[in-house]
């Protein structure tokens, strides 16, 4: 159970991050939130995702 959720937490974080990164190309600066503001927070996002998608690739690889 704690495998799949950390699986669909990974994804969810990859897929938030780079919907995120594309968000940013699209919106206008509006002066409430910055556009580096949204980048450095879906790169913070995709690198986080990756980091739990990579620990339960190796941890449950040879189960």
């Amino acid at each position: 159970m704690k495998q799949n959720i950390q699986l669909i937490l990974a994804v969810a974080m990859c897929t938030a991050g780079i919907v995120m990164i594309f968000i940013c190309i699209y919106i206008d600066p509006k002066g409430e939130v910055h556009t580096s503001m949204l980048i450095a927070f879906g790169e913070i996002l995709t690198f986080a995702g990756s980091l739990f998608g990579i620990d339960y690739h190796y941890r449950y690889k040879n189960q």
